[in-house]
């Protein structure tokens, strides 16, 4: 118990949650005690032959020393990058962490991070031998990527953790019991919570534990809960190239930092994805050249505050030079020096491939130097697609929310951006009723969705979360208030995004095929340069790269269509030819 107590101290000091990185340590103290944390003894289903289990525990009874866990968790990253192979921990030979080909199944909920994160995890299980499937019915592994961003995206979980429950009940005794997950953002929030709500969970794994994978799904095995939850100062994946699992993609996701240090006060993010941390430049090139090479034709730099990149990986650029903010904006953070900038990474992706489209979610309005957006105006395939999340139209509110401006700076940034990228879409997140928000505070916020008419959006009602709000401030709103003004905000944007969309009507647009559109086997849809959908007939067209032949437009492919009309999501049009990004300026109007 004295090796328990010393551990967990250490634990403290070092800012590590209760279950960071300990599963070996469970399992090491479950036979001497009931349990740790919520986590179980061995369940029914995970009961394997004694000579086998002994031989496990006799192992994990002389498993590693307090000395190797200070050890391993202070491997720094580069190390890990520099191979394949990591050595398995004391208790574990190299062949049982192999997946020996069992079946896994990823369902992946929220963000687009954690479409990423799927794509991540998979890399990593796929090189330790598992096997992907599409069909629930045939897994041995079950892994949810989670969110914890609203209370409702944890509920969703938790619905769908009692639908598995029979799935897992039912499991025929000849097959090798199955193993159910818990993966990122929620994992990272309730940890022990869910092993004690949930027997029926053997792993939890954090955003930054997805190396970790094979290793836990080796522990459950034997019967045993399994969890890290560690989070890291350094982690990116930067070695893991993500596995794209869709064949006729035409865009991809590049992850090129995570975490946030902004800490608004509604937001989780800080919680459960800990501190930013950007990846080297070189990794980030390196992935955008290898989907390039593949044949997609359109990427999207992602991070939780994108554009607040930072490079430090090479010391000639760690100089002293501060960070540039948008005019009239402020961090809750001390001002940071040196690295390799945001703008430095866009310009570097730009010039890989002119044929490939580039975008970038999610930033923050802070991160806006005039660099960037001379950037975004100069490069044809940098998109004139801005995404400014307001969150709310009140200066009072935006205090209270720790967002770090004004309105009059955010409306003032917006008509800075306008001038420098001419004909640029611009899109926003807003919160509805948030804590302390009054009638006012509200109408204001209608008021700033009239004022900027934004093309695209994302409105939500406010959900409490254990997050600095929680501590410091009362969600004194009324739910039926909150979705009343939601109500009211919908409205309002959805009538103004369809004023702007409709200045694009008799305009021609690029526009990047995806496929057959989803109401219609006689229509296209793909997106243009604003981001926003385009449906058009799936007719035969002109190739204006090879005069005289006709094609029909595939995925993947660029085509001109003059717009015809226009609603608050979606442009229609008719297809006038095929082209290329290069040659599509000479013959596209403004949006």
């Amino acid at each position: 118990m004295h090796h328990l107590q010393c551990i967990l101290q250490a634990q403290r000091c070092l800012g590590w949650g209760p279950l960071a990185s300990v599963s070996w340590l469970l399992l090491r103290t479950c036979r001497a005690h009931s349990s740790f944390s919520g986590t179980t003894c061995p369940s029914p289903e995970g009961q394997q032959e004694d000579g086998a289990r002994k031989d496990f525990s006799s192992r994990l009874a002389t498993g590693p020393t307090f000395q190797h866990f200070l050890r391993s968790a202070s491997v720094p990253q580069e190390k890990l990058a520099s191979t394949d192979v990591v050595d398995p921990p004391p208790y574990l030979t190299v062949d049982e962490l192999l997946g020996r080909q069992r079946k896994v199944y990823l369902e992946t909920y929220g963000c687009q991070m954690n479409v990423n994160d799927a794509e991540i995890a998979w890399s990593i299980l796929q090189k330790s031998g598992y096997l992907r499937t599409s069909n629930l019915q045939e897994a041995d592994v079950i892994l949810l990527v989670t969110c914890s961003i609203r209370e409702k995206a944890e509920q969703t979980i938790w619905n769908r953790l009692h639908q598995l429950k029979a799935l897992k009940t039912k499991r025929l005794r000849s097959r090798v019991p199955l193993k159910i997950g818990i993966l990122g953002c929620m994992a990272e929030r309730l940890k022990e919570e869910i092993l004690n709500r949930e027997k029926m969970v053997d792993i939890l794994a954090g955003p930054d534990a997805y190396r970790d994978l094979p290793r836990l799904l080796t522990v459950a095995e034997s019967g045993q809960q399994a969890a890290n939850v560690l989070l890291s100062l350094d982690e990116t994946y930067a070695d893991v190239m993500p596995v794209q699992t869709s064949p006729s993609a035409t865009s991809a996701f590049v992850s090129i930092m995570r975490g946030c240090d902004n800490m608004c006060s509604y937001c989780i993010v800080p919680f459960t994805r800990g501190r930013e941390r950007s990846r080297p430049v070189a990794s980030i090139l390196e992935e955008v050249r290898k989907l390039s090479e593949q044949g997609l034709k359109e990427v999207t730099l992602l991070g939780q505050n994108v554009n607040s990149y930072r490079d430090n990986s090479e010391v000639q650029f760690n100089n002293a030079v501060s960070t540039n903010l948008s005019r009239g904006f402020s961090t809750n953070y001390k001002t940071k020096q040196g690295g390799l900038r945001f703008a430095h990474l866009l310009d570097q992706v730009s010039r890989i491939d002119p044929e490939m489209r580039i975008r970038f979610t999610s930033p923050h309005p802070k991160d806006f130097p005039d660099e960037v957006l001379q950037l975004i105006h100069e490069r044809d395939n940098i998109c004139k697609q801005i995404h400014l999340p307001a969150q709310s139209g009140s200066s009072r509110v935006l205090e209270a929310m720790r967002r770090g401006y004004s309105r009059e700076a955010y409306v003032e940034l917006i008509h800075h951006i306008r001038e420098s990228i001419p004909g640029v879409s611009l899109s926003s997140d807003f919160i509805a009723g948030f804590c302390g928000e009054t009638e006012e505070d509200h109408l204001q916020t209608v008021s700033l969705l009239r004022e900027v008419q934004y093309n695209m959006g994302f409105l939500f009602a406010y959900s409490m979360r254990q997050t600095r709000a929680y501590h410091r401030l009362e969600d004194d709103v009324l739910e039926e208030v909150k979705l009343r003004r939601l109500e009211e905000l919908i409205t309002v944007f959805r009538e103004e995004a369809t004023k702007a969309n409709k200045t694009s009507v008799g305009c021609t647009q690029l526009v990047l095929v995806e496929g057959l559109s989803k109401r219609s086997a006689t229509e296209l849809c793909g997106r243009n340069d604003g981001n926003l959908k385009v449906i058009f007939p799936d007719v035969e067209m002109e190739d204006a790269t090879d005069s005289g032949l006709k094609v029909r437009a595939q995925p993947g492919d660029y085509v001109l269509v003059k717009i015809t009309s226009a609603s608050s999501q979606t442009l229609r049009g008719h297809v006038l030819c095929r082209t290329t990004l290069k040659d599509s300026s000479a013959y596209c109007s403004p949006e």
